[in-house]
């Protein structure tokens, strides 16, 4: 019975497929930054909408994959497998390109999001969710700024944070970055897991208002994308680099 319910329960094809196309952005992103940042002078990447794109692609994936959270029954299983993908893109980055290597990445943000919400689990339940979507989404903005050294609302500043929190490399996952500490991917846990659980809380939102009808919908080649975003998001960056090397050479 329990079998049978589980096979015939709808799948919100949608989130797939709002995914697929954040994977899309994101394999398009890296492989313009390789070809100006490696094997270019860097001028594309000096243009501010350069930024709001990757912000967006970043933010893309921690709402959506905070909305997922909403849908897994093993948090705590797949966090655990994000968390090892993530060191093991810091392994192979640290050995093959040092000077690029990735510490404390976006899948490790997301492993270990996936851990600390797991374990809150019940007290996220037991918050209404436009409460606990406007909290959290304030508690992110207000730390947006910690990992450059001050509390505040998203880039504007109101004070600034003890520089001895500063001043230790290993504190740097939290969001504390020490000034030696250098990460070509990096999203510590403050102010990201805020960002996260805001998620978490905007499908609450949306189920509440009787809106899941319409996640229903697919978008066949993006949802297909979107099922297989782990496995692309860690083959595109050697795929790429793979080819760049065929391309130019060097």
């Amino acid at each position: 019975m329990i079998k049978d319910t589980l096979k015939n329960k709808k799948r919100y094809e949608l989130i797939d497929s709002i995914r697929g196309f954040a994977i899309i952005n994101m394999v398009i992103f890296h492989t313009l930054y390789d070809i100006f940042m490696i094997y270019g002078d860097g001028s594309f990447f000096t243009s501010p909408w350069c930024t709001v794109w990757e912000r967006f692609i970043c933010v893309s994936f921690i709402i959506i994959s905070g909305v997922s959270f909403n849908f897994s029954h093993h948090t705590v299983r797949n966090g655990i497998i994000v968390s090892l993908c993530g060191f093991l893109v810091t392994i192979v980055t640290a050995l093959a390109m040092p000077e690029q290597a990735v510490w404390f990445g976006i899948l490790n943000l997301l492993g270990i999001s996936m851990l600390i919400c797991s374990a809150l689990k019940n007290l996220i339940n037991a918050v209404p969710p436009a409460l606990g979507a406007a909290a959290s989404f304030l508690v992110y903005a207000v730390t947006y700024g910690v990992q450059n050294g001050y509390i505040g609302f998203l880039n504007a500043s109101i004070f600034e944070l003890p520089q001895a929190l500063y001043s230790y490399k290993y504190l740097s996952f939290i969001g504390f970055r020490s000034s030696d500490f250098v990460s070509s991917d990096y999203f510590p846990i403050i102010p990201w897991i805020f960002l996260y659980i805001f998620g978490i809380f905007v499908w609450k939102i949306i189920k509440n208002s009787n809106l899941e009808k319409y996640f229903y919908f697919k978008i066949p080649i993006l949802n297909t994308i979107g099922r297989y975003s782990l496995v692309i998001y860690l083959v595109h960056q050697p795929a790429i680099m793979l080819i760049m090397n065929v391309i130019f050479g060097y």
